[in-house]
């Protein structure tokens, strides 16, 4: 593109309320598509979080498994098969279930995700957990998410200021009897789009919460560490040959994999974040061409001229994918700044991990360029029919 001719950004000031408005309409554009790739990411992210946080190198879960918080146990014993096989160093069950938490304040009871394990043999690579295991083998303690959603009470900001005698009744999922559990500290996970808040405690304290649902025989996560130096996928693909089918083997970055396509895939908040983002790159697309088309037809006989003066198409051409440029980057200087505006009252309301990081920042920047580039293409037909015989 030839620049040394400011003529594409003049015909753009020529008219600054025009101009003012349509970078406008495109950076909210750019919003939207920000807003939609900042929700997708804290939507796996979030999803994540207890994947991310296990120590281990191979997990074993249920061949009915389909999301972490669906529940789908199996039985404790593959996971001992799993402890003789050549590799395989230590092996640890983990248990999940949601339970409901009595808010201690207001007496109303809320869903909240229990995390169980042998506290002696520790399966979560969480700062604030490890230096709480002594107090998690001390029956009836929990460790409370201090990012759980505000519906819970002040939990987390009562035991900050020091008030460590805190006692919670939880009762499980679908019984009518509560049992109480003492805040023994605090950690940092977060709440997912399945999760409002989180509680760690003991595989003891974990079957007293819920005596009549959970035997102690069924686990709902195996995490297997290897022997140093061990072909980690020699290890898996033995495992996967050799165990019964009733359990899936995964490696972390596999396990992550397959929250993530569930919640992508099988989800009506995955197709919707997907949908969404595609509608705004095609609405974005539109409103692009109808404000280059416009400034076309508004310049119509300067372009007539420039062709009876000599001027081949080509350069035409240019003008009008500069000025698709110029949109791109003045709209998008306002949408980045906005959405992070939008990050911080998002993360704030709703505790999940909306935040703007380098890659949505180019994704979104080479979508918004595209966009206008391909309005561009769209809208310079009318500029090729342009006539020299249209300034008389």
């Amino acid at each position: 593109m030839n620049f040394k001719i400011p003529l594409a950004w003049l015909q753009l000031a020529q008219q600054k309320i025009r101009f003012v408005v349509a970078v406008a309409g495109i950076a909210f554009i750019v919003l939207l598509m920000f807003v939609q790739l900042g929700f997708q990411d804290a939507l796996y992210s979030s999803a994540t979080a207890v994947h991310q946080s296990l120590r281990g190198d191979l997990f074993l879960v249920s061949s009915q498994y389909k999301s972490l918080t669906s529940n789908q146990s199996f039985s404790r014993t593959r996971l001992y098969q799993a402890l003789g096989f050549e590799g395989v160093d230590s092996v640890s069950p983990m248990y999940l279930q949601f339970a409901k938490l009595k808010n201690p304040d207001t007496g109303e009871k809320y869903s909240i995700y229990v995390i169980g394990f042998d506290p002696g043999n520790p399966v979560m690579n969480i700062p604030e957990v490890e230096q709480n295991l002594d107090k998690l083998k001390i029956p009836d303690v929990m460790l409370f998410d201090r990012n759980s959603r505000p519906e819970f009470g002040p939990i987390a900001a009562k035991f900050d200021q020091g008030d460590t005698e805190q006692t919670i009744e939880i009762f499980p999922f679908d019984g009518p009897i509560g049992y109480n559990v003492r805040v023994g500290g605090l950690f940092s996970l977060g709440p997912s789009f399945g999760v409002d808040g989180n509680l760690i405690v003991s595989d003891s304290t974990f079957l007293r919460i819920n005596p009549n649902t959970r035997p102690a025989e069924k686990i709902d996560i195996g995490v297997i560490t290897l022997k140093p130096g061990t072909d980690k996928e020699k290890v898996l693909e033995n495992l996967q040959a050799n165990l019964p089918n009733d359990v899936l083997v995964f490696t972390r970055q596999g396990f992550i994999n397959f929250e993530k396509q569930y919640w992508a895939d099988r989800t009506p908040i995955g197709f919707i974040l997907n949908l969404m983002l595609t509608m705004a790159s095609v609405v974005g697309v539109v409103i692009v061409y109808q404000i280059l088309y416009s400034n076309i037809a508004t310049q119509f006989i300067a372009y007539a001229t420039l062709k009876a003066i000599g001027y081949p198409n080509s350069y035409l051409l240019n003008i009008v994918f500069q000025q698709a440029l110029i949109l791109a980057v003045f709209a998008y200087i306002p949408g980045f700044l906005t959405s992070i505006i939008l990050y911080d009252f998002a993360m704030e309301a709703t505790k999940l991990p909306i935040m703007m990081n380098a890659n949505n920042a180019m994704i979104v920047f080479i979508s918004a360029v595209l966009m206008c580039i391909t309005s561009g293409a769209l809208a310079i037909n009318k500029l090729r029919s342009a006539d020299p015989a249209d300034i008389f």
